[in-house]
């Protein structure tokens, strides 16, 4: 190989290592909740799809304060050079009824309900992130006592595999060992399972990569905000976007009457124009006002459906209430009670069930207990373990139905 190929292939093989350093470098860098909340808030579509809509609400509320355009027309009597009379007029429209500021009013609503409703967007988005970061989390939590109960099955086989040598226990002994071991493994693989299809979900949702990699997470499961109590909570329903969202759609729906009531009353045309005679040698100037007579259509069926419409957002307002106020309730009573068991195991039960396994263990190498009594302390503590887990699970689903309401409940501790 020549002097300039070889310095080729040996810059090839310094970029090649400096990528993979660099890459190695950024899967290994912590994601806290607090990232993952940013970058979410750069790269999901959901939410740069819904900011669209302020500008889709200005544009409308632009349109709505613009005046009619003229009409320009021109027209010929008479195809005959010598007895032709042309026509050239001018028209403009004139809205009364207080047309233009109806709609004006009705526009200003629509970008208050698209400014409520991105506000809203971000509290369900955020409520996911959080829910899928700590998610992952707790697939990890789930994944490590899934393996500490892997070494541990695996000790008692080791142990039972001793005393089966020594003719202190029988083979059917060493065999339920065994057989409590695959289903140990087997459930430690399916928590690494859950734990790179947990961590697939966060990426996806903040715009990341696959978890191949492994990237780590920077944050602790256990660690939950303080939850106001459910009369602090209830008593700031009125102001969170979805209530807020309802009335200012009855707004809009009610600026809509107004704007369906204004076109009872028909508008001026005004004309302005000039006409020549060829045959008489006479221009003439044309003045003209016109107005339709509002004998039959006075828009009654409109303004009928713009009533109903604002009957219904009311009802909706009320709906809305009572369903949040539920959900509020629902979510507050699932978190007091999930906290008392996250107390209960952490408090006691879980390093009692640890103790008991170790002294059973202990007591069965010494040939005070039998192997049954073993496998007995092992599926309490697996068993203590996994209640342990759904309960951080429900803990962790009542905080996101509260964020996807409230926001960032961290945030607003000091409103309540």
């Amino acid at each position: 190989m020549s002097r300039r190929y070889s310095r080729v292939a040996e810059a090839l093989c310094l970029a090649v290592a400096c990528s993979v350093v660099v890459n190695h470098a950024v899967a290994s860098t912590p994601i806290t909740l607090g990232d993952a909340w940013g970058q979410a808030l750069q790269t999901n579509p959901s939410l740069m799809a819904g900011d669209r809509n302020v500008g889709i609400a200005e544009g409308e509320r632009r349109q709505a304060g613009v005046i009619p355009n003229p009409e320009l027309s021109w027209e010929v009597e008479d195809t005959r050079s010598a007895t032709r009379t042309t026509t050239v007029q001018i028209s403009q429209p004139i809205e009364l009824g207080g047309k233009r500021g109806a709609r004006i009013e009705m526009a200003e609503r629509g970008i208050d309900s698209a400014a409520v409703g991105q506000e809203q967007l971000r509290n369900e988005l955020r409520a996911e992130v959080v829910g899928a970061f700590q998610g992952a989390l707790l697939a990890k939590m789930r994944q490590e006592l899934a393996e500490q109960s892997q070494r541990l099955s695996e000790r008692g086989v080791a142990v039972v595999d001793a005393r089966v040598k020594a003719g202190k226990a029988s083979a059917l002994e060493a065999s339920r060992a065994r057989l409590q071991y695959e289903e140990v493994r087997l459930e430690a693989a399916r928590a690494r399972d859950q734990y790179i299809n947990a961590m697939n979900q966060l990426l996806a949702l903040i715009g990341g990569a696959s978890a191949s990699g492994e990237p780590s997470l920077s944050g602790d499961v256990t660690d939950m905000p303080a939850i106001p109590s459910e009369v602090a909570l209830l008593s700031r329903l009125d102001k969170v976007p979805q209530m807020r969202l309802a009335r200012v759609e009855i707004d809009r729906q009610e600026a809509g009457i107004a704007v369906e009531k204004s076109r009872r009353i028909p508008d001026l045309t005004v004309s302005l124009g000039s006409q020549y005679s060829s045959e008489d040698r006479e221009r003439v100037n044309l003045v003209g006002l016109s107005m339709p007579l509002p004998l039959f259509d006075r828009n009654q069926g409109n303004v009928l459906a713009a009533s109903r419409r604002a009957d219904q957002a009311r009802d909706l307002r009320n709906a809305a209430e009572l369903r949040l106020r539920s959900e509020v309730q629902q979510a507050y009573q699932q978190w007091r009670t999930a906290q008392g068991a996250i107390s209960g195991f952490e408090g006691g039960l879980l390093a009692s069930a640890d103790t008991a396994l170790e002294s059973t263990t202990r007591g069965f190498q010494m040939g005070k207990f039998g192997f049954i009594d073993v496998l007995d302390a092992q599926r309490t503590l697996i068993d203590v373990r996994s209640r342990y887990l759904q309960a951080l699970g429900e803990a962790l689903d009542a905080w996101v139905r509260l964020e996807r309401i409230y926001g960032d409940l961290s945030a607003q501790a000091d409103n309540y």
